[in-house]
Formats: C-alpha cells, structure tokens, sequence
C-alpha cells in the first residue's frame, strides 16, 4: 500500500470526476441490470446474505428498543464497503470476466489494510451514530416500551414527538449523506489499485 507522499513525490495523477448530469443515474442502473444478468447467482446470494443479515439483526434488537431504530438506518452507513464483493462483480464483468460468489469475496485481500481501515471508520460512524440515538430516544421517551414495535409507535408513529422524528431523521440523513460522499468511490477505488484510505478519499478534479 503507497502512501500518499509517495503518489505526490513520484508525480502519479490521481484520476479525475466525470461531471454527472441528469440522465446518468438512468445509465448506472441500467449497467448494473447487466452486471446481475451476467452474475445471476452471486448477485443473488448478495441479497440473500444483507436480506437475512439485516432480520437477524432487527430480531436482536427487539428487546432493545433504540437499537431497532439504530440496526435499520445503520445499513446506510454499512453498507459501502459490504457492497465490495459486488463491486468486484462488476469490475470482473467489465474485463469479460465470471467470478463465483466466493471468488468475488477474494478482492479484501488485494488491499486488505486499506479496506480495513476504512472499514474502521464507518464502524465508528455506525457507533457514533447508535450512541447519538441513544441518547436522543432516552430524552424523549416518557415510558421505556417492552417492544420494539411499541417503541416506535410511541416515538416515530403517534405524532406526539413530530420534530423530535424530523430532526433524527434529518441528523441521520446527514451523516449517511457524508459517509455515501466518502465512499462512493474510494471503495471501488481500494479495490482496483493499491492506494490508502487518504489517497482514495483525496478531493480530486472534475471533468466531462
């Protein structure tokens, strides 16, 4: 893994941002419809795995009613760097290329520390988060509901704690807008070359 000094003292160009205009978004879905055509099973086993993941958490937070709230949203944060084995799919698609599922789990090794540590900082996004709510959902709750379900029925549903609800939600689309805007493209970018965390997160220029 290069630093980022050695990028600048041998003069590497970091690559550039296509400007994106209306009609792009249209196009990536449109890629990623191939990209499922061509890796059907792995692709689906993908979603079978979040799918299940994501019940068995929310069965374990039953109990605790803040971290049902906490286990739903925190996919947004999590999610940019589980997505790497689809990334890889893609990439290997685009080269004209049939991974296996268990193939495309292989790309955490080809910069693994640099992954790892990126996969530090959502985790500790993912905890700053749950202690915010924590927090947050403990000054407004007048009663300490057995369920989770009662939990939000009290907090988010009845209407009683309106600003309460928006401001969470507002606060929570913030931070997954941020950790979305850091990692959008410094995992695929991990994930094709040998670069750290700084290098991949670097601002860099735009064009057409």
């Amino acid at each position: 893994m290069k630093p980022v000094s050695d990028f600048h003292a041998h003069a590497v160009s970091l690559p550039t941002i296509r400007h994106v205009i209306v009609h792009h978004p249209f196009l990536w879905l449109k890629a990623g419809w191939a990209d499922l055509k061509a890796n059907p099973l792995p692709s689906l086993a993908y979603g079978l795995l979040f799918a299940l993941g994501g019940d068995l958490i929310i069965l374990a937070a039953l109990d605790h009613p803040h971290l049902l709230t906490v286990s739903i949203s925190g996919f947004f944060l999590l999610a940019p760097l589980l997505a790497a084995g689809l990334y890889e799919l893609s990439r290997a698609n685009a080269q004209g290329e049939r991974l296996l599922f268990i193939d495309s789990l292989r790309c955490f090794k080809r910069n693994g520390q640099s992954l790892a540590i990126f996969g530090l900082i959502l985790a500790l996004a993912a905890m700053f988060w749950e202690r915010v709510s924590a927090v947050a959902f403990a000054l407004v709750a007048i009663d300490n509901p057995a369920s989770g379900a009662l939990f939000l029925n009290e907090i988010l549903l009845s209407g009683e704690h309106l600003g309460f609800s928006l401001a969470w939600f507002a606060v929570g689309a913030a931070l997954a807008l941020l950790i979305f805007a850091l990692s959008v493209l410094s995992v695929p970018y991990m994930l094709d070359r040998d670069v750290d965390v700084a290098t991949a997160m670097l601002p860099v220029g735009t064009k057409s």
